[in-house]
């Protein structure tokens, strides 16, 4: 079964704010997770190349390990946003090389924003390291007291778990014989709901859930497309519908179970719960760390100045 699917409310999200000083560490941006310009030797490994552009393995695992472990599952699972990545990274060097030959990073306004931003990686990355939560927080008696606090904010919504028969129709052509076709088999269907599963396994043309006699998995409404959607919200448990068209094709459907929504438990939130509660924590160390550089010595601030400088900027 597949793990529930949560949704926060917007009291839990309070729980959950990071200040921006600790926002995005430096790599945390896939395009921007390396930006230096590299040459590729004759000898040099390379995943792909463009002109004297490449990208090297070591580039691609730079990139990965700079990901939050379900964003960096997600992409290790979907090579297409992988090679796009990969394009896009190219094209990145490419203009880089073009903007170097002609001595773009000397150019004064260029100079004020990489000082800028170096200043801003040095900032955030020493504050994280001076503001580090200790390993044993929360303790579990925190955690408890932090579930119960926001146990309400916590809510796995209805859950259905769907079967279905897929057939592909994208081309105009074949569109009406689809269509009969997936008529055909939603009588069948109707006509012996149990057989669905053998009908999923022989005729579905989604691979990977015929396999599974066309089961899908427990999931949300939000995550099906809107008319697989529309079609499971009317359906009663055990029913089959009739064929349902998306922009992919035909979906024959079978409601095979639903559960109704429901508070998570702190197992089930656990993880969250923890991430949330170390960076509210992390939060307030770093907060305390800046406030107490200030009073380290005396701060004064030219009224006058001030004035003069908000009154040129108007």
């Amino acid at each position: 079964m597949k793990k529930p699917t949560f949704v926060i409310s917007a009291a839990a999200l309070g729980l959950v704010a990071v200040a921006v000083v600790l926002g995005l560490r430096p790599g945390s941006d896939p395009v921007a997770a390396v930006q230096t310009v590299t040459v590729a030797s004759a000898d040099s490994p390379s995943l792909a190349r463009l002109g004297n552009q490449q990208v090297s393995p070591q580039e691609l695992k730079v990139l990965l390990s700079a990901l939050a472990p379900e964003v960096r599952q997600q992409m290790l699972g979907n090579r297409a946003v992988l090679e796009g990545w990969i394009r896009t990274r190219l094209a990145e060097k490419a203009v880089l090389e073009q903007a170097d030959a002609q001595g773009w990073r000397q150019r004064p306004e260029v100079e004020r924003q990489t000082r800028a931003a170096a200043e801003q990686i040095v900032f955030r990355d020493y504050l994280q390291s001076v503001s580090q939560v200790p390993a044993e927080y929360p303790s579990e008696e925190e955690l408890q007291q932090a579930y119960e606090a926001g146990k309400a904010n916590w809510a796995v919504p209805a859950l259905y778990r769907v079967s279905q028969i897929f057939l592909a129709a994208t081309e105009p052509q074949t569109m009406e014989a689809t269509r009969r076709r997936a008529v055909e088999l939603s009588q069948k269907a109707q006509a012996s709901p149990a057989e669905f599963a053998a009908l999923a396994t022989r005729f579905s043309q989604d691979r990977t859930s015929a396999e599974r006699g066309g089961d899908s998995g427990l999931q949300p409404l939000q995550q099906l497309v809107p008319p697989v959607r529309e079609a499971v919200a009317r359906l009663k448990l055990g029913a089959v519908s009739d064929p349902v068209q998306s922009a992919a094709g035909f979906h024959v459907i079978k409601l095979t179970e639903q559960q109704p929504p429901r508070e998570a438990t702190l197992e089930e939130v656990r993880e969250r719960l923890t991430q949330a509660l170390r960076a509210q924590r992390q939060e307030q160390i770093a907060k305390a760390y800046l406030d107490g550089m200030l009073d380290t010595a005396t701060l004064s601030i030219d009224g006058a100045q001030l004035s003069k400088v908000l009154e040129e900027a108007r």
